[in-house]
């Protein structure tokens, strides 16, 4: 398998604390991240400080709302916003299981990309638990047209993001991003890619109670055909990178590491989110399948020769 992470299941190292802002509440907000057991998986604790606090797990069954963000609920009014950043770096890095409690209804911006959670997560690392790594293997094609976008997901012996955009102001026009994910690319090619938005869009924005933290620190502003931050891009394409952020993000809500390639045109957290309910809708387009756990007697250097390996497609 491209890009293989490891055969057993991650959490991670010590817990991570982090504070910021929400970018579209405006408000401050502080984050743990906890250590947690195989099989947890990636979940969300809504915490006031008392005994009410609300668990809402990282899959696709729980996603209220796609505009400009993706939001979590639990349809009892409990609900977490802009996940996406932070799910993208924990999928991103290989980490399978984590609580994420949280203080208020929007995770942190922090600079607009997924930078600042990829170096919390590095500075306490990685450990491995004994459960096998438990992988979404994709086995037939499923895609949805919406609009003027498109996505897919398809076969694949890994994880591959292929995005494609589009734009009408030529400070971004049509842009395409086309590699494998494991925690090397994640980290070099779409971590630090930030969130961007017009400023003609602002006002509006505003009276609908949304963008009200959003600044030159944490968005790409594009005026008047131009990028308004004075230190300019971080890439010459980051738009349709941190369209990729997002999708990979937005993919973790699978609720298990993806095997297969995902491609979209157009696209954003609609898209991304009507891809994955498709698929979960067709019972003969995925399986879950087990990494094989290697003996202790394989020899360090065989270990990569795992990458190659296909794996059964008995459902579990």
């Amino acid at each position: 398998m491209r890009g293989f992470i490891g055969a057993r299941q991650t959490t991670l190292a010590s817990e991570i604390a982090l504070t910021g802002t929400g970018v579209h509440s405006g408000a401050p907000v502080s984050i743990i991240l906890y250590p947690a057991d195989s099989d947890t998986g990636l979940r969300f604790l809504l915490s006031n400080g008392d005994a009410d606090s609300t668990e809402i797990a990282a899959d696709q069954r729980w996603v209220t709302g796609v505009t400009l963000c993706t939001v979590l609920g639990d349809g009892n009014g409990a609900s977490v916003a802009t996940v996406e950043h932070l799910l993208a770096a924990l999928r991103g890095l290989g980490v399978d299981n984590a609580l994420i409690e949280i203080d208020s209804a929007e995770v942190p911006i922090m600079d607009g990309s997924a930078a600042r959670f990829v170096e919390a997560i590095d500075e306490v690392g990685l450990a491995e638990l004994d459960a096998p790594r438990r992988y979404l293997k994709i086995l037939k094609t499923v895609s949805v047209e919406d609009g003027g976008a498109y996505g897919e997901l398809s076969p694949y012996n890994g994880f591959h993001i292929d995005v494609e955009i589009d734009f009408v102001a030529n400070v971004i026009g049509q842009q395409r991003i086309d590699l494998d994910i494991n925690p090397g690319s994640f980290r070099r090619e779409l971590s630090r890619a930030r969130t961007f938005g017009f400023m003609k869009d602002v006002e509006r924005l505003w009276a609908a109670g949304l963008a009200l933290g959003a600044s030159l620190d944490n968005t790409v502003a594009i005026g008047d055909d131009r990028v308004i931050n004075r230190e300019g891009l971080r890439f010459p394409d980051e738009f349709v990178r941190h369209k990729a952020l997002d999708a990979v993000g937005d993919l973790a809500l699978a609720g298990a590491p993806i095997l297969g390639a995902y491609k979209s045109s157009c696209g954003g957290h609609r898209l991304n989110s009507l891809v994955l309910k498709a698929l979960f809708a067709d019972e003969d387009a995925w399986t879950l399948v087990d990494a094989p756990r290697p003996s202790r007697e394989i020899r360090h250097a065989e270990l990569s020769h795992l990458a190659a390996v296909n794996f059964a497609a008995e459902r579990s």
